[in-house]
């Protein structure tokens, strides 16, 4: 009962093998099994034998117990081969689902290795396989990475194609994505159109190619796969407008801000003064209160001043300070308090700038320093620091726009603006004309995009050209260079969401190998990922 026990326990998915004993160490739990069929067939030809040439033990790591690495001895036997044309006198029997050819670990155990390094590569997954209790190399698990047989790419209906660096600005490499089944389908050294075509024309029946609007993909797509249907990828339409309006923004953007109002006469603004206030807690305020206390008291009975220095361990300045003071908060006022400051032929103009709306210390400072100012900042950081105290403002005034943010308020859907955005928005329109016919076209080209309108594009193109809008005019202008591919984005389905995906998800996997992402490394982890 006990041995069948741990017979299910450990080897439950190994035919053949029967566990004998196991033995518990202190960092090591050892299983003790034996091999139990007659006879195994030879790897080379294939024939069966049941000649026993000798018998050894074979160690395995297995997975881990407890936190203790588990090791499995097995009594295996060596046969003869009986076939006289095999090339092989003897050979080992393997235990099918335990162990294989030259194996030091078990079939399980080798999986969750090979997993561990297709999920975190060389040294992260050397530092999970110690919490495992299962210790190897960041070269092993690179080794079992590269030990992944090569599998033949399926040939796509449809086929997404983008480039990605292998070195950013000197050397790019091309991912070949399923769209319907959203896998990796290839991975290739280069972009070049030859690489790519070559690849197209060896794989045929792919009936649409989703790519961007470069012109190395759409050339390699006209060679090596001619009846191809091309769809310019939406992603990247929207992109290349959004520069265009970036870029007209930036010719408009000295008229954003909002006009300043005019003012015929300056009003003079005046603030309460703001006075330094005692310092009525704290551990200083308690000491002196408690030793104010201590020396009337004493004094009240009659004890001299010297004597009341003594029992109290003061020197007899202080003892006579606090005696001539009626009230401890009278030895609570500043040092300073009263004294004229280098500040005050200063203080009446930023009171005034402050209720102006200016309340940074900084260009408070470098004011005042234009009028004579010789103090230091730090005296004019307590100022304005304590007239924030005094009167926080409630209304703030509004930010500058951005060219970003004017471009991301034209580019975004009505609808996702707030209330303060679509208003500033509908301002600066009013204000300059362009952007006004700007913003127009990029609502009618999202209405194209978004509903499917491709057949519609060359009258958005036509009504582009008319206004006259330089940067929006040369997108338009581009347009037409790639028009075909152009309407069927913006009326086909198909789109390159899935091939940005995994072009993220390869970026992640070059961090996770540091400088060890050569492209053969890279590729299997990325087509046989889990």
């Amino acid at each position: 009962m006990a041995d069948d026990l741990l017979q299910d326990l450990w080897l439950h998915h190994a035919a053949g093998v029967a566990v004998n004993t196991i033995t518990v160490h202190p960092h090591r739990v050892t299983i003790h099994a034996a091999t139990t069929s007659n006879e195994a067939g030879c790897p080379s030809c294939g024939t069966v034998s049941g000649r026993v040439h000798s018998r050894y033990v074979r160690r395995l790591d297995d997975a881990s117990v407890g936190g203790r690495p588990v090791v499995i001895e097995l009594r295996v036997r060596r046969f003869r081969c009986g076939e006289l044309s095999c090339p092989r006198a003897t050979f080992a029997e393997q235990v099918s689902g335990l162990t294989f050819r030259h194996g030091r670990r078990s079939q399980g155990l080798q999986t969750v290795m090979r997993r561990v390094a297709l999920m975190l590569a060389g040294r992260a997954g050397a530092r999970l396989a110690d919490v495992l209790a299962a210790p190897v190399s960041r070269s092993t698990l690179l080794r079992l990475i590269r030990a992944l047989p090569e599998t033949a790419p399926t040939t796509p209906r449809v086929l997404g194609v983008d480039e990605f660096a292998l070195r950013k600005g000197h050397v790019y490499a091309t991912v070949l994505v399923d769209i319907e089944t959203r896998r990796v389908v290839d991975l290739l050294p280069d972009r070049s159109v030859e690489t790519v075509s070559a690849w197209l024309a060896a794989h045929p029946g792919v009936e649409v190619i989703c790519r961007d609007r470069s012109g190395t993909y759409a050339e390699a797509g006209r060679v090596g796969a001619p009846d191809a249907i091309h769809v310019a990828d939406r992603y990247h339409l929207w992109h290349n407008l959004a520069e265009a309006v970036e870029k007209t923004v930036l010719q408009h953007r000295a008229l954003l801000p909002e006009p300043a109002a005019v003012v015929d006469e300056p009003t003079a603004v005046a603030l309460p003064q703001v006075t330094s206030s005692l310092r009525s807690t704290g551990r200083l305020a308690d000491r002196v209160r408690e030793q104010h206390a201590a020396v009337h008291a004493l004094l009240g009975d009659g004890v001299a001043l010297r004597a009341v220095a003594e029992r109290l361990g003061l020197a007899r300045n202080t003892v006579r300070r606090l005696a001539r003071a009626a009230d401890p908060d009278e030895l609570l006022v500043g040092r300073w308090t009263g004294r004229a400051s280098i500040l005050d032929p200063f203080k009446p103009h930023i009171d005034q700038r402050f209720a102006q709306g200016l309340t940074n210390a900084r260009r408070l400072f470098e004011e005042i320093q234009q009028r004579g100012y010789a103090g230091k900042e730090q005296i004019v950081r307590r100022y304005v620091h304590r007239l924030r105290e005094a009167f926080p403002r409630q209304n703030p005034p509004r930010r500058k726009p951005s060219v970003r943010d004017v471009t991301r308020w034209i580019t975004r859907h009505p609808d996702r603006l707030d209330a303060d955005d679509a208003q500033r928005l509908k301002e600066i329109l009013a204000r300059v004309p362009a952007l006004a016919a700007t913003a127009e076209h990029v609502r009618s080209f999202a209405e194209l995009m978004n509903h499917r309108r491709g057949r519609h594009l060359k009258q958005w193109i036509a009504a582009v050209q008319a206004d006259q809008v330089p940067a929006l005019a040369a997108f338009a202008t581009g347009l037409l260079t790639d028009l075909d591919a152009v309407v069927a984005g913006l009326s086909l389905r198909y789109s390159s969401g899935a091939v940005e995906g995994h072009n993220n998800k390869i970026k992640m996997l070059k961090r996770q190998m540091f400088g060890r992402a050569g492209f053969d490394l890279l590729r299997l982890r990325v087509l046989h990922a889990p």
